[in-house]
């Protein structure tokens, strides 16, 4: 996969107006087709034909990547809908391009678009473990899990080459640190050396996003993540070498994926999955337009029934924000899809809570230049 060399740019410092929307011929391969800027700019690009038409040998887009010299790398949340209190994020932005990714928005915040930029232009930490390191080993850090993958994915298709999310692993490894990761990316296997001595001590769980088993879908909505049957694998791969494994249904999309809720879980588990969860389609900010125009684009004939369920679970609106209803939303349909998933996980033992992570085994390395211990 082509991508343009990394260019160092200070964390203070935002990156260049966002791209004209493009071509769906340009665009190829993504699944945005619109670039509009995010709300923080006075001003947008909207494209117009002069009757010269566009360029049929222009180039599909490239995936551009830009170093990010960042301050401080582990994140805290008091959000009382997440299980974890901490994260880490080695890149912004995710060429996988899922339409209805929640984590959009965040690339308004570098002057550039949650559509075509968001899967084009990506943002790289590479000193990440450097600060994961540096964080640990502070003076009254208390541990407790770390979730990596909340955001953006950390397997995306330019870990392979950057390895940043390896790099932080290692650190966790290094100081006996619970984490769990979140990912659709197969270069997860490729840690299997890591996360397997970690799973002997109750230090890591992974959750894999399974969200439909109909390929042709997946490519449209997904179109640079793994395949269904792929992830499936990965599931499996993860499970035989002794890491547990959750199988995420999410998000539930109604009246286009929720009818395979059962058959995920029940897949999930075949390929060795113990636990499962799932969260509703979710469409804060810019993400309720980019995926409307997918709909109408990609699902011509369910995009209104699509948008009615979700307006009914979120009282009339695309998307209702408020802690305790973004996950689920509320209502009959909401409550049926919540029982479904109830009495699905319960046929299939899986289980919807897990043993904790440890966190007894937490130990800071020692580091060049320290006084070592007599005993």
């Amino acid at each position: 996969m082509p991508l343009a060399g990394p260019v160092d740019i200070p964390y203070t410092k935002c990156m260049n107006k966002s791209r004209t929307n493009l071509p769906s011929a340009i665009a190829k391969g993504r699944a945005a087709t619109e670039n509009s800027a995010g709300r923080f700019e006075r001003f947008d690009t909207i494209p117009c034909d002069d009757g010269w038409g566009y360029d049929d040998d222009l180039p599909p887009l490239r995936t551009e990547i830009r170093h990010e010299t960042a301050r401080s790398i582990i994140t805290y949340n008091r959000s009382p809908d997440l299980p974890f209190d901490r994260s880490i994020n080695p890149y912004r932005g995710c060429e996988h391009g899922c339409i209805y990714c929640f984590a959009r928005p965040s690339h308004a915040y570098l002057g550039l678009s949650p559509g075509l930029d968001f899967e084009t232009r990506l943002i790289a930490r590479p000193n990440a473990a450097v600060l994961l390191r540096k964080e640990l080993s502070a003076k009254g850090y208390t541990v407790a899990p770390i979730a990596i993958g909340t955001n953006t994915d950390p397997y995306q298709p330019v870990e392979k080459n950057l390895r940043i999310t390896r790099s932080c692993l290692s650190v966790l490894t290094e100081f006996r640190h619970p984490v769990a990761i979140v990912t659709k990316g197969a270069l997860i296997e490729r840690d299997l050396d890591l996360l397997a001595q970690m799973a002997e001590q109750g230090l890591v769980r992974v959750g894999i996003s399974l969200t439909t088993l109909d390929a042709d879908l997946s490519r449209r909505m997904e179109p640079r993540a793994p395949a269904p049957n792929r992830r499936l694998k990965i599931i499996r791969r993860l499970t035989e070498a002794g890491v547990p494994v959750r199988v995420m249904t999410s998000p539930s999309i109604p009246g286009l994926t929720d009818h395979e809720m059962e058959s995920l879980l029940e897949a999930g588990r075949d390929a060795g999955a113990d636990a499962a969860s799932w969260i509703m389609l979710r469409l804060p900010r810019e993400v309720s337009q980019l995926w409307q125009t997918w709909l109408q684009e990609q699902e011509p004939t369910r995009a209104e029934k699509v948008m009615s369920k979700l307006r009914q679970m979120h009282g009339g609106r695309d998307y209702d924000p408020r802690w305790g209803h973004r996950m689920r939303g509320e209502g009959e349909y909401a409550e049926m899809v919540a029982k479904r998933f109830s009495l699905a996980v319960k046929r299939l033992g899986l289980a919807t809570r897990t043993p904790k992570l440890r966190c007894d085994l937490f130990d800071i390395p020692p580091q060049a230049g320290d006084q070592l211990t007599l005993f």
